[in-house]
């Protein structure tokens, strides 16, 4: 593996990314709070995740044809000026009639500078995109657990947890004027649209990368409830709890790639996999606070190198157009983000939470399933 050089590109890029996760770290595990103040069900608090998810579904669209007019860079920057318009609707809304639409508008901005962010760094590490890619969400883990952190800390304090989420905006003001001239070979103007039929190889793999989504989110979104369900904490701490995940996830990120140096891309999606699996099924059983904060830093672990590694696998398997490979992989995402944390809720107001947690595991057995069933790796070979 060459040795990465993290120049002025891969910084803004993770810049930009960075505080995505932040939102991101603190949204998700913000749903008990807002579910309490807005005084609904699991399942109407659930709708938000829904929200993300069709927003991916509309970014998962555009994509191809944003990109073949405005660039991957410049797509980037309006996906995070649409992100950065969103943001205060959400954290100033006191309804779900406004809630839910903030979330909708955002999260479309959100996906689409994902989206590029992924498409340039393959394009500009060539030789190492895996290495690139994990280590840029490796540091945005960061950004998850500070804004877990911070959202929990506000809860715990009895401060409004909304000014945590309106950080974001004067950071992607920041970032946007340190680093709006810094992405090199952004190759703006000649990126053919990309079009035609994707094959069967690549739709098995996209639908494991639904499974791993899946399996992500409902962790995300709902691990506060059921350690608040098994140990009696209290949602501030439950919160708090959540840094634990993303902290594994971070770790992961950044280490994973270079202790797992010696395996295939493939082969490292299934370490990441039974490490998760094991993880979560301990995490499922415990009733205790300290253990499963202990967990979810496994569970993080074993989550952190999916993302990365099965987009590289879908662009192995794309018949190089990276573009359209990143488009209808977030469609995956879109399903996925937008059907697992509300299909659990629903299951959860029914069954209880705890019970309906069993469906993660099922997505997990799904993810390694589709890995073990289509490689990328023979596409590699000289």
């Amino acid at each position: 593996m060459n040795k990465l050089k993290r120049d002025t590109t891969f910084w803004t890029i993770t810049g930009q990314v960075t505080i995505l996760n932040f939102f991101l770290g603190g949204f998700g595990p913000a749903q008990p709070l807002l579910r309490v103040e807005q005084n609904t069900s699991l399942t109407i608090a659930g709708l938000h995740g829904t929200m993300m998810g069709l927003a991916s579904i509309i970014a998962g669209a555009l994509q191809t044809s944003l990109v073949h007019r405005f660039g991957r860079k410049n797509s980037a920057w309006l996906g995070l000026t649409i992100f950065a318009l969103g943001v205060p609707i959400f954290a100033t809304g006191n309804s779900v009639a406004v809630t839910l639409p903030a979330t909708l508008f955002l999260s479309t901005g959100f996906t689409i500078t994902i989206n590029n962010a992924i498409t340039q760094l393959s394009h500009h590490y060539p030789k190492n995109s895996d290495l690139a890619i994990s280590q840029m969400n490796g540091v945005n883990s960061a950004g998850y657990v500070f804004g877990t952190v911070i959202v929990g800390t506000l809860a715990f304090y009895d401060i409004s947890w909304r000014l945590g989420l309106l950080a974001c905006v004067p950071m992607v003001i920041l970032v946007y004027f340190l680093g709006r001239n810094k992405i090199e070979g952004a190759h703006d103007h000649d990126v053919p649209k990309q079009v035609g039929k994707l094959s069967k190889s690549y739709w098995i793999a996209w639908f494991g990368f639904y499974a791993s989504i899946s399996s992500e989110f409902a962790t995300a979104f709902w691990a506060a409830t059921l350690i608040m369900d098994r140990t009696g904490a209290n949602p501030a701490i439950s919160i708090l709890c959540i840094a634990t995940l993303g902290t594994g996830m971070g770790l992961g990120r950044w280490f994973g790639p270079v202790v797992l140096k010696q395996f295939s891309v493939d082969m490292r999606v299934k370490i990441f996999l039974i490490l998760q699996m094991a993880s979560f099924a301990a995490f499922w059983l415990s009733h205790n606070l300290t253990i499963s904060i202990l967990l979810l830093l496994f569970i993080g672990l074993g989550i952190s190198g999916q993302f990365a590694m099965i987009s590289i696998r879908l662009i192995r398997l794309s018949d190089n157009r990276p573009d359209l490979a990143m488009g209808y992989s977030a469609y995956a995402a879109g399903i996925a983000i937008a059907s697992a944390p509300f299909l659990l809720a629903f299951i959860g107001d029914y069954i209880g939470i705890s019970r309906a947690y069993l469906i993660v595991p099922v997505y997990i057995a799904i993810a390694y399933l589709a890995v073990h069933k289509v490689s990328s790796e023979v596409l590699t070979k000289p």
